[in-house]
């Protein structure tokens, strides 16, 4: 299963969208409460809308740099090197930025949405990682199944 254009494409739109969301969520680790985070998480001079939001903020970061962050560099590596196991962690990645972005774009509308508007809203703020992981997902299902794109 080498790689083709269409595994080169969509490397590159995950790691495009995904450096600076994991960047975020490295200073959320590093100084989770700081002013610096808070800019760069929720938008300059704004604050954690209550404990909950800065827990669940602080809870994704760990999670992803514990979980999504490794399987999407392995899979990424692994289909670029044309494996099976590449395309399996590849779709993995992919179907855990779908679920948790879907969820995301609907509880976050009401506060990113209105600050932001709707193209940056339904393109960077949530609707490139839903693209993003619905394409990854249903492209390593067709590359295991032996579609060639």
């Amino acid at each position: 299963m080498q790689p083709t254009l269409v595994t080169w494409a969509l490397v590159v739109f995950g790691v495009v969208t995904l450096i600076p969301l994991v960047l975020a969520q490295l200073a959320m680790l590093i100084k989770p409460d700081s002013r610096k985070t808070r800019d760069i998480i929720i938008g300059k001079r704004e604050e954690w809308r209550d404990t909950t939001h800065f827990r669940f903020g602080l809870g994704a970061a760990w999670a992803d740099w514990l979980l999504f962050v490794p399987v999407f560099v392995a899979g990424s590596a692994g289909v670029l090197l044309g494996q099976a196991w590449g395309y399996v962690l590849f779709g993995a990645a992919g179907a855990c930025s779908l679920y948790v972005n879907i969820i995301l774009w609907f509880t976050e509308k009401e506060y990113v949405f209105p600050s932001r508007g709707p193209l940056r809203y339904y393109t960077y703020y949530w609707g490139f990682f839903v693209y993003w992981g619905a394409l990854a997902l249903a492209y390593s299902v067709l590359r295991m199944s032996g579609v060639e794109l």
